[in-house]
């Protein structure tokens, strides 16, 4: 039986835990984890941006528009689909071979799929090949990321004091909006400083064969790299488990409910704010490119310092208590956004995105944390990826063909907010579902592992 003693263990030499000797590799993992899924969200998100800008006339050719947005969009959505592939097979491998090892892979794999789309040719070269070919490559982006997020989360985290991890695994957290001010500031640029028949020519390519040069960079971070405190400890009390999928669907579903459920809101409001927006602003706005792509990067610089505050808070108040207030703030936001934004002015637009993604900031930052405390140390990244890439099937895989449909079915932004109210509630349910964090589950592990290598004989 684990204890609920809050107080700081020792360990049976009376040093702290292992996790908390070294600030210093603390540290040198929180840098490694933001910078890695900054990187790997920047393929994600680079692909996001030319998905609602580009590939709808590029790869899906047709003579209406909204099939082509639709189409593209939906090639966005596979990256989804494909996540909980990456979550099964990676998440189950760093429970089993360690977080490093893991999370080296799904960074070269996310990688070369981004420089292939980079390379690929377009319908009007190779015909039905080009979208199939986008297809798979975004599947393969999918499945890197569905093993990625567990991993950074733990990497950061696990070798920091469990009392901080809201902080602590808020790196991976700053991953989504860094990769994402990245790609479409990448973009912009490119759209600023090239005409429009280049830009659709060969310009948003440059913003894919980048990736290149930062993988390189992101793998040199990651090879430096000792396994967390929590690893090795469960290596040393030889715990780690044969069939850690089985054992999270079997003896953690609540578990794997709560996490699933308290990722669909944020999955969601981050799809509309960040990528249908897009969308919606050129499309029933009649604004530019650029200015459209302005008001998110300005929300995505924001998030950046936001999300580690929010984190921050959340291990001096409620983790719970936080997650659920921004929910319900989310439910109520696009309701004003859209009164707001009834016209063409792009500071109205830029305060609505900006003021949405702080609201999902206050979710996103304690998100990591409160999932990976709702699993056993010896299952948490199997747990913790399962819940990220399922919670996408319902959540971020779906939202923008959504989004097109209900707006053009009904040909009004109501439906699309009612719809973001729906999946708060789902997450407020998870959230009421879950547990609070219990540090001393981890203490003990080490502890016991101190043991054991105490009493080990020499060979």
């Amino acid at each position: 039986m684990h204890s609920t003693d809050p107080r700081p263990r020792k360990s049976p030499a009376g040093r702290p835990a292992d996790r908390t000797a070294d600030p210093r590799a603390a540290r040198r993992a929180f840098f490694a984890s933001l910078t890695g899924t900054s990187l790997e969200w920047y393929d994600f998100a680079v692909y996001s941006a030319a998905a609602a800008l580009v590939f709808g006339d590029l790869f899906f050719p047709s003579s209406d528009p909204l099939t082509g947005t639709l189409l593209a969009f939906s090639t966005y959505a596979v990256g989804y689909v494909s996540r909980p592939l990456g979550g099964f097979v990676f998440g189950r491998l760093g429970d089993v071979i360690g977080r490093k090892r893991v999370l080296i892979a799904t960074l070269v794999l996310i990688g070369v799929a981004t420089l292939l789309i980079g390379v690929l040719p377009t319908y009007a070269t190779v015909g039905v090949a080009a979208p199939i070919g986008l297809v798979l490559l975004r599947f393969a982006q999918g499945v890197g990321v569905g093993g990625e997020w567990g991993g950074a989360v733990l990497l950061s985290s696990e070798f920091a004091d469990p009392r901080r991890r809201g902080f602590y695994a808020s790196a991976a957290q700053v991953g989504p909006p860094a990769g994402n001010l990245l790609a479409n500031g990448v973009l912009a640029a490119l759209g600023a400083l090239l005409t429009e028949d280049e830009f659709l020519s060969w310009g948003w390519r440059v913003a894919f064969l980048l990736s290149g040069l930062l993988v390189v960079f992101g793998l040199w971070i990651r090879v430096k790299l000792e396994e967390t405190p929590v690893f090795k400890a469960i290596q040393a009390t030889e715990d780690r488990p044969q069939a850690p999928v089985r054992d999270v669907f079997t003896t953690q579903p609540r578990a794997l409910s709560a996490a699933i459920l308290s990722r669909v809101a944020p999955d969601v409001l981050y799809a509309m704010f960040t990528v249908f927006v897009l969308t919606y602003a050129t499309g029933e706005l009649g604004m530019s490119r650029a200015s459209a792509l302005s008001a998110v990067l300005i929300g995505s610089a924001l998030q950046i310092v936001l999300i580690p505050l929010a984190g921050a808070l959340s291990d001096r108040v409620n983790r719970r208590l936080v997650y659920g207030c921004s929910a319900v703030a989310a439910a109520l936001w696009p309701f004003l956004f859209f009164a707001l934004v009834d016209g063409t002015s792009w500071l109205l637009l830029t305060l609505g995105v900006v003021g949405a993604l702080a609201i999902h900031s206050l979710m996103y930052g304690p998100q990591a944390a409160f999932i990976a405390e709702q699993f056993t140390p010896r299952l948490r990244y199997t747990g913790s990826s399962l819940a990220y890439t399922l919670a996408g099937l319902i959540g971020g895989a779906v939202a923008p063909v959504l989004f097109t449909l209900l707006l053009s079915t009904y040909d009004s932004w109501v439906p699309l907010a009612v719809y973001i109210a729906l999946t708060a509630v789902l997450t407020v349910i998870g959230i009421r579902l879950g547990r609070d964090g219990n540090p001393a589950e981890d203490e003990e592990l080490e502890r016991e592992a101190g043991q054991r290598r105490a009493t080990k004989v020499p060979s």
